[in-house]
């Protein structure tokens, strides 16, 4: 759990068991289903459609300026290879000719140059909202990226800082899909808060809930998700030191209500109260999902930048949510708890 009070002494507490479902629930029978799936994400299977061969170079424009060599497809699918496989520009390069070489395609090859400047432009293609239009449960995170620059041995060896800074990576994910709904890069001085409204904007259909850590207990969050979506509940921890409002014996707030659960002065059973009961009950347990998301984009993507300015690192970052998401579509358990 997100909370974990009495730490020393929670090995006495039974671990939870889940097991793989289908859609309609039947244990186990989406296994094999799902097995085959994780086998897919590391096929190297590349197929190549006449749309996407017709689409490879750009169309003339029609306004003053150079002409483009290669359309936004080709730029997007070198940077998607190049976030899969973790590598850098030159062999990014290298490896879109040897593909179109061994699929017997007359198609040019963007070069690293060509590359790296077209990034700094490109329009990556937003998450797609559910298709079922359910509403969506955002759950928000934030991680840290590390930045190009010296290493570790360097800094240890002659003591320098140069350039060794960081950005913040600020997603929400939806708590029902596991899809990535928002993305956005700040630098690491930025609070968290701040960054609600910007990543609301992006989410796409109905919004049921919002769900965060404590960073987001302010005004300022309350304020931003109530501005696009009143009905929205609002599920984030209060502080230990959390005030009630001015009309909280009136007219109580969700946050006056998350406190008067959290902290029951006075209640005859506390047992039924508490940080613990408050996550069962408001269903914040699922802002676990939020650092299951984290660590799956350090996992397949990593856990630093090999952009050097601010546009095309927001590229990259975008490229990496399009990714995940879409590998995400492959396959993905349904998973019910039995105990």
């Amino acid at each position: 759990m997100p909370f974990k009070p009495n730490a020393d002494r929670r090995h006495h507490i039974p671990k939870q068991t889940f097991k793989v479902t289908n859609s309609l629930g039947a244990l186990l029978r989406n296994w094999r289903e799902y097995d085959a799936n994780l086998r897919q994400r590391g096929s190297l299977t590349i197929w190549v459609t006449d749309e996407a061969i017709a689409a490879w170079q750009a169309e003339p424009r029609t306004t003053r300026g150079g002409q483009p060599t290669y359309s936004a497809l080709a730029i997007l699918t070198a940077l998607t290879l190049r976030a899969v496989f973790r590598l850098a520009l030159r062999q990014t390069e290298g490896l879109i000719g040897s593909v179109m070489r061994l699929l017997g395609l007359d198609l040019a090859v963007p070069d690293h140059s060509t590359l790296s400047r077209r990034a700094e432009t490109l329009e990556v293609p937003r998450p797609r909202s559910s298709a079922s239009g359910e509403p969506v449960h955002p759950v928000g995170g934030q991680h840290g990226l590390k930045l190009c620059g010296a290493g570790e041995w360097l800094h240890e060896k002659h003591g320098t800082k140069v350039r060794r800074s960081w950005r913040k990576l600020h997603l929400g994910m939806d708590a029902g899909t596991g899809q990535i709904v928002a993305s956005l890069l700040s630098t690491k001085d930025v609070d968290d808060g701040s960054q609600i409204g910007p990543l609301l904007d992006q989410v796409e259909g109905r919004l049921a809930s919002f769900t965060g850590d404590g960073a987001y207990d302010q005004e300022g969050v309350t304020a931003s998700v109530a501005e696009r979506y009143p009905a929205a509940a609002i599920i984030v921890p209060p502080r230990a030191n959390a005030l009630p409002s001015e009309t909280a014996e009136t007219e109580p707030t969700q946050r006056d209500r998350h406190l008067q659960h959290v902290e029951p002065r006075g209640s005859p059973d506390i047992a039924e109260h508490g940080r613990m009961a408050w996550q069962k009950a408001s269903s914040y347990t699922r802002r676990a999902k939020a650092e299951t998301g984290m660590s799956r984009f350090k996992q397949v993507i990593g856990d630093s930048m090999r952009s050097h300015t601010d546009e095309r690192q927001t590229t990259e970052v975008g490229v990496a949510v399009h990714v995940l998401n879409r590998m995400l579509e492959l396959g993905r358990p349904n998973s019910v708890r039995i105990a």
